[in-house]
């Protein structure tokens, strides 16, 4: 079939730019493809489900700029369609000296992303928020809230589809043909041909990219992030979202807790190298894929730089007690019995061939396509914020 857009992938930043698409221009013949049996199997269905407020961001960022302006058209998206949300608030926690600048930072950033109602919190307030948290200084951000990303992408499907958008899964890209009126799309179903191709594939957006430039200059390297659950008579320790301050130097938040909107309270997760691009457990190999990540120059840099950080993760993966441990900086009281395995994400970290890891959202335009080449968090909760962005830089070519 021909169409004047294909997009591939099905995760939330694919369903949203397919949706603002269809929104905009009625008209424009439109087909999503997604490889898996349903939508959001992937980054989107297996985060921690939190809306984030924008505080982290360098101001005038992509990921500053989309998560304040997609965190206004989340909430209006669920407030309109019956998708349920919790506004639970987070507090962020200083555990030692070396933390205040960083967190002292951070609060400006904040202010400086517009988070007017952000607030510095002594250890006493904080304890008056979350009576089994310690630190020694917090901010409170009441914007940060929790919701389930699936619910989200599963609106967004059928909303595209009411919309007269083509939904095709199972349905995996294999190659890109540059052709007289645009791409050609060969698939595990056929080919078919379009005007314009956005590629959406998440973890195998840098192998879709290459199909067109084989040059490219990042690569996706998969992060895998392991959650605990907290046991249910055991879930009084944390009241909202608690998160320790970040390393600024790496591009994850560390492991913390999350109420959940479903119920429950999880922590994690981790951050460590996964052995494959679908690797959810840590006994899950595929050669091909690894030896692809070993080989790529910047990721050999990025190892030789964060190597301690690296089995410092790696080994909070094999032993709970060193998870444990971890968790024990922001809530003393939490006990290795305290835990239950719970799931795993993997992440999309794009890494340059010059051994930085992109720290922004990556959008590339091509002859007859868009590459979305990195949307890691925040990218959930700025997804209508991005497919607005795309959907622009579609329609302008029409």
């Amino acid at each position: 079939m021909d169409f004047d857009i294909i997009i591939a992938g099905g995760g939330i930043v694919g369903l949203a730019t397919a949706l603002k698409i269809k929104e905009k221009n009625s008209h424009i013949k439109v087909a999503l493809i997604e490889k898996e049996k349903s939508v959001a199997q992937h980054q989107t269905g297996n985060n921690s489900g939190v809306i984030h407020s924008g505080i982290y961001y360098k101001p005038g960022s992509l990921k500053a700029t989309n998560c304040i302006k997609g965190y206004d058209m989340l909430l209006d998206f669920c407030n309109r369609h019956g998708v349920a949300y919790n506004l639970c608030g987070k507090v962020i926690v200083a555990t030692q000296p070396s933390e205040l600048i960083i967190l002292e930072n951070i609060f400006k950033r904040g202010l400086e992303n517009g988070l007017s109602k952000i607030e510095k919190i002594s250890p006493q307030q904080l304890k008056e928020r979350e009576p089994h948290v310690s630190g020694l200084d917090a901010i409170y951000v009441p914007y940060t809230g929790i919701i389930d990303y699936k619910a989200v992408s599963n609106k967004m499907a059928e909303l595209f589809q009411q919309k007269g958008g083509v939904l095709r899964l199972e349905e995996k890209v294999l190659d890109l043909k540059d052709v007289p009126s645009g791409i050609a799309i060969e698939t595990t179903k056929g080919t078919s041909q379009t005007k314009l191709f956005i590629n959406c594939g998440g973890v195998y957006c840098d192998y879709i990219a290459r199909m067109q430039n084989a040059k490219l200059d990042v690569q996706i390297i998969p992060f895998r992030g392991e959650y605990y659950e907290i046991k249910p008579e055991k879930q009084y320790l944390v009241k909202t979202l608690v998160y320790p301050v970040p390393d600024p130097n790496f591009p994850f938040l560390g492991v913390h807790f999350t109420n959940m909107i479903q119920g429950g309270v999880e922590a994690g997760p981790n951050a460590v190298f996964a052995f494959g691009k679908e690797s959810y457990k840590n006994t899950n190999f595929h050669f091909g894929e690894t030896m692809e990540s070993l080989a790529w120059p910047g990721f050999r840099k990025v190892a030789a730089k964060y190597w301690k950080t690296g089995l410092g993760e790696y080994y909070r993966s094999f032993s709970k007690a060193a998870f444990t441990k971890a968790l024990q900086k922001l809530v003393p009281e939490i006990k290795e019995d305290d835990l239950m395995p719970g799931g795993a994400g993997i992440r999309a970290q794009a890494c340059h061939r010059d051994g930085s890891l992109l720290d922004d959202f990556c959008i590339e335009e091509m002859k007859n396509s868009i590459h979305v080449l990195n949307a890691p968090s925040p990218a959930a909760t700025s997804s209508l914020s991005i497919g607005d962005s795309i959907s622009d830089m579609a329609l302008k070519r029409f």
